[in-house]
């Protein structure tokens, strides 16, 4: 295994893994490190600093600047493609043959490249991107930003082709895989579960005294989600909803104000938010859009109590049995009502550690992936 090196080109800078996409780089960082795995790695930089710390799992760290502007906007390529790019990248690729592996579809812009056609290139999907886009279109209030997504949509939906340089292709989950078996009959396409860091379930026991909704609050998609649950569900609710995240909306901070039982926890450090994933009774998680497999759903497995998601959440990720499923306001309330005084026992515990440990463990995750890579 010492004899094993793998390129991983990252969309952003892994550290801290605090927001879903480099949540999935860094614990894979973590376990490929831990397996063996000498790792190099690339990151363009936009808004976060240079972190040491990943140089405790990489043989080496690249940084280069992501290339923002109205000139990356207006390509005919993706906006999240066009900015990733760099002709350093390029050269310290062809320092070696080693396989690379690029982490969505926005580190991709070297994929189709002539030079690397003879390398192993292993594309790591996290979402279908124009979907994903079309859906923050949909969501969208601002006029400009509304444009902006459905373009980038339109040009996601085109630069998919590119996909087909890979020689592999690892997905998140299985709607996701079904999807690009379809769009690319002949690539070899696994269905590989996402990088958390858990490496034990932490559920408490017994019972909490409010109900958690957590996420990115300035992503529109998450805005709607909080504000469906004030208004459609703990309106006539007295038990405590508490909501946490990044920098929440202005008009989300005015809408909980209005609300006594309804509390904002704006920008909660790491252990805070995981304190108050841990404490809660129960947590809700919403999502509009059934594609990948939303980390903060298995982190939250790993260390809460009950969990109410609706269907979209759940698609393809093989949760079902885990959590309590809900689509409509009524259906969550009476859901709510009820787990509420139910406490979190020791057989509900040890079923959910039976199913996490054996198809979500990091190690087992990394285990199958220096497979595909290095012995198929």
């Amino acid at each position: 295994m010492s004899d094993n090196h793998l390129h991983i080109i990252a969309f952003n800078i892994p550290y801290p893994a605090n927001y879903g996409g480099v949540i999935d780089v860094f614990y894979k960082l973590k376990a490929l490190h831990k397996a063996g795995i000498k790792i190099h790695l690339h990151c363009y930089q936009y808004d976060r600093p240079e972190a040491p710390e990943l140089k405790a799992y990489c043989e080496s760290v690249n940084y280069y600047p992501r290339k923002t502007g109205m000139a990356a906007q207006f390509s005919r390529k993706p906006y999240i493609v066009e900015s990733r790019q760099s002709e350093d990248l390029l050269k310290n690729l062809l320092d070696d043959d080693y396989p690379v592996l690029f982490e969505g579809l926005h580190s991709c812009y070297y994929i189709n490249h002539y030079i690397l056609h003879r390398r192993m290139l292993i594309y790591r999907e996290s979402n279908i991107e124009h979907d994903y886009y079309y859906n923050l279109y949909k969501s969208e209030k601002k006029i400009v930003r509304k444009a902006f997504f459905l373009m980038e949509s339109m040009k996601l939906r085109m630069y998919q082709k590119h996909l087909k340089y890979s020689n592999k292709m690892l997905v998140l989950s299985q709607t996701d895989r079904d999807y690009l078996a379809l769009k690319f009959p002949d690539k070899d396409i696994v269905y590989l579960s996402g990088f958390h860091g858990n490496s034990e379930v932490k559920s408490l026991e017994g019972k909490g005294n409010y109900v958690l909704y957590h996420g990115n609050l300035s992503v529109s998609e998450n805005a709607i989600a909080a504000e469906f649950l004030i208004k459609e569900v703990f309106k006539d609710l007295t038990i405590p909803f508490k909501i946490a995240g990044l920098n929440p909306t202005e008009s989300l901070k005015k809408l909980i104000a209005r609300h006594n039982n309804v509390e904002l926890i704006p920008n909660p450090p790491q252990a805070e938010m995981e304190e108050l994933i841990k404490n809660a009774q129960i947590n809700i998680l919403m999502t509009f859009q059934a594609t990948g497999l939303k980390l903060k759903l298995l982190n939250t497995l790993y260390n809460g109590r009950w969990v109410i998601v609706n269907s979209k959440m759940l698609a393809g990720t093989g949760l079902e049995s885990l959590c309590e499923i809900a689509d409509e306001a009524a259906i969550i309330k009476q859901k709510i009502t009820s787990l509420f005084n139910t406490e979190f026992d020791q057989r509900k515990l040890l079923a959910r550690t039976e199913i996490l440990q054996k198809w979500f463990s990091d190690d087992e995750n990394a285990r199958k992936m220096i497979h595909e890579i290095f012995e198929t």
